[in-house]
Order: structure tokens, then sequence, then C-alpha cells
């Protein structure tokens, strides 16, 4: 890709504006895309048209962009994550129709936990949790599970910190995380209270694909005081359901 004279290349560009949206950022004037991209209002312009005309992205009636259904549409072909989503489904409606909780579904990403489907109950609990939202690996129940089993080298530089203290019980001494870690290797799941959320209590146990390599979490959020023993049961009933789908055999 050609660079702009600022040295940046197209491609650095047409990220810096796609990632502009957020969860809670959906539409949003050029103007702002380019201010918030670090773009000349010019550039901003022009590269937004493309993209509008390209169908990435979209405006509504108030002149405002949004992301495109042809982005989309393209993102979900032959998607892993979508594949993923499909075979976790059924079995996280089952938890949430028993628990009556929020149900969620999470990858890593970027050292981060990166949510592909969240199931809610009318009457359910804080939750501070997307889709298509980041948390901490170190704070939430799903990253410490998805931590727990990633690569040597990234616990690592996770554990080199900064591990910033998202609530009071959230874990910011290394040492103390490290053994946190392995006891989730060991047990196969944690139960994180007030970790990410003062009045909530993550629960959360791995996901294995084909290989039996762990690739997700399954997790619940409750009430802080609430029992976790029959949530944790439905999780793992939910984790060997997905994994048999995706065909991992124990």
């Amino acid at each position: 890709m050609a660079n702009s004279p600022s040295g940046d290349s197209v491609t650095d560009r047409l990220v810096r504006i796609l990632e502009t949206f957020t969860p809670t950022r959906t539409a949003q004037t050029t103007a702002d895309i380019g201010r918030r991209a670090g773009l000349p209002s010019s550039s901003a312009h022009r590269i937004v048209n493309e993209l509008v005309d390209a169908g990435l992205l979209e405006r509504d009636d108030e002149r405002r962009v949004r992301v495109g259904m042809r982005l989309w549409e393209l993102a979900t072909r032959s998607s892993h994550a979508l594949r993923l989503r499909q075979a976790a489904l059924p079995y996280m409606e089952r938890v949430q129709q028993r628990v009556r909780e929020h149900t969620q579904l999470a990858i890593l990403e970027h050292d981060e936990a990166l949510f592909l489907e969240r199931l809610s109950a009318p009457d359910s609990g804080a939750n501070i949790t997307r889709v298509a939202g980041r948390l901490p690996v170190h704070a939430s129940s799903s990253g410490l599970v998805l931590l727990a089993f990633a690569p040597r080298d990234l616990q690592e530089r996770v554990l080199a910190g900064p591990l910033p203290r998202v609530t009071p019980e959230t874990i910011v001494d290394p040492a103390a995380l490290r053994r946190t870690l392995a006891e989730i290797r060991t047990l196969g799941r944690v139960i994180a209270p007030g970790y990410v959320d003062e009045v909530s209590t993550g629960v959360a146990v791995p996901v294995r694909d084909e290989t039996g390599a762990v690739i997700a979490a399954l997790s619940v959020v409750l009430p802080r005081d609430a029992e976790t023993q029959f949530a944790l049961v439905e999780l793992h009933r939910a984790a060997r359901d997905t994994e048999r789908t995706l065909g991992y055999r124990r």
C-alpha cells in the first residue's frame, strides 16, 4: 500500500478510521472520525467517502457515518469466530435459561478478552460486557481462563505488567496472578468475585477445539454473593457439548 505524505500507509489509515467505532460509539460525523483517527480533514473525508461507496461504511438520515452491512458480511465469511459462536450458542441458551443470568462467550484477541456473544434475562444483574466489547484478561473471569491456557510468552508479557486495578478486588500482584493461573489450569474453572465489577461475580470455564487447545471461555455473571456451584455445573456441561460440536473428543 502506498504511503501518505506523513508516512502512514493506506492500510494504517483505514484501520484507524474503523477503530474509531466502538460498541458505544456507533455513529459519528466524518469530522469526528478524522479527529479520532488523527487524520487531516481532507484525507478523512476522502477515505470515508470511498468506504461509503464500497459499502463498508454507510450514512444515516442525519448524515452520520456507521459501519456498513457489507463490512459485516465480509467479516463473517469463513470466520472462525462465527463457527465457534454457532457451535456454542445452543448450549449458551440452555445455560441462560437455567441460570437466568448473563451468559457469555469470549476469545483471546490482542491480549484482551473479546466477547463474541452475550445472552441475558430481563431481570439479570449488573454486567459491563457487550458483544464485540473487550475486558482486561487479568481482571475478568473469561480473561483469566484464556490467559491461564495462553502461550507462555503471552502470559509472561501480561504478568510483566502493567496490571491496572479495575476494582479493589482485581488481582494486580504478578505473583498472586501467577498462582491464580496455575489454579485455573488445575481446576479447569475460575470464580472471580468483584474483579471487574464490585457487585458481580464472574464464573468461567475453558472451551477446547478439535485439537484440545483452549480457544474460548464460557462464563456467567452472577450477583456478587450468589451461589456459584450450579452455574459451574451448567457451564462445564455447555463447554463439553460445544467441544463435541467442534470435534473434540476427550
